[in-house]
């Protein structure tokens, strides 16, 4: 067999688990019923990839479930990257997904808006952040559904998917009381946040002393994206909130959730994560006696 063909059967034999994973057990929520505000005759564009999507204009979130008798009562909103171009959606939505259900999580999955798509109607800064707030209101909005403490929803975020979830974990999150749309009422701020590889944009230049607690991960020759773990670090200590950082020598950009990394420690790295979920009780069901 020769080796072209004998590699990529063994590519698609390691990529079915996920695929699968992706199908099984998941629900797809748009996150306005007749479209983005403004953008409402977009709604049907149909999106374009599968291990990397692109073409989003009917942003979404998709929910998967730990299986019956895991669930730990929290949750974590999923923002991939890809450069606000494409969505990373395999390596940095459902693998990440997939591990986070296996801690007890519900795992929400978020497709965005990409303002640097080809001919892209949007601005980073506008509906990529509007995006990711409608969709932690719409986590809130479904605690009870989904069996999940409202104070224990979580932001993770990779890459440019990092400058979305800085985008808005900063602010108050207010919803507006008096919407009519009662999930325009909900917070959007997140409880905890998980900032892998985050891009420079977003990056405040004071964290608010009521800012979600934070886990950091980047490698040190990733000239993209060391310089803004260093600086959420800084802003986190002088705002006095807790915060981990793990800053590894080597890795560069884009080791996701290091399942093909060929160094230990980022092979690993997750488990850094779990137990930085564990010492901050974001296992505990308090619904659990």
């Amino acid at each position: 067999m020769p080796l072209k063909l004998f590699t990529y059967i063994v590519f698609v034999i390691l990529l079915a688990p996920v695929f699968l994973y992706a199908q099984r057990d998941s629900t797809v929520i748009p996150l306005w019923k007749n479209g983005a505000p403004g953008f409402e005759k977009l709604k049907n564009e149909k999106e374009k990839g599968d291990l990397y999507i692109s073409n989003v204009h009917n942003p979404s979130i998709t929910v998967f479930k730990p299986e019956a008798g895991k669930a730990n009562g929290a949750a974590v909103l999923i923002c991939p990257g890809g450069g606000h171009r494409i969505l990373v959606i395999k390596a940095e939505g459902y693998e990440p997904a997939h591990f986070l259900t296996q801690l007890g999580f519900v795992a929400i999955v978020l497709k965005y808006r990409l303002a640097r798509d080809t001919m892209s109607p949007y601005k980073v800064e506008v509906q990529a952040p509007q995006d990711a707030r409608r969709a932690m209101r719409t986590i809130r909005n479904n605690t009870a559904n989904w069996g999940i403490d409202p104070n224990r929803i979580g932001i993770m975020s990779f890459s440019a998917g990092g400058e979305v979830a800085d985008m808005i974990s900063f602010d108050n999150g207010k919803g507006d009381p008096k919407a009519t749309d009662p999930i325009e009422r909900e917070s959007s701020r997140p409880n905890f946040a998980v900032f892998v590889y985050p891009g420079p944009l977003g990056v405040p230049d004071v964290i608010p002393k009521d800012a979600p607690p934070a886990f950091l991960v980047v490698a040190d020759d990733d000239l993209c994206c060391s310089p803004p773990v260093v600086k959420l670090l800084q802003r986190y200590r002088e705002a006095g909130v807790p915060v981990e950082a793990h800053i590894y020598s080597q890795g560069n950009h884009a080791f996701n959730m290091g399942l093909r990394s060929k160094l230990p420690t980022l092979h690993t790295w997750p488990q850094r994560l779990a137990d930085w979920f564990a010492v901050n009780n974001y296992f505990k069901n308090p619904t659990v006696k």
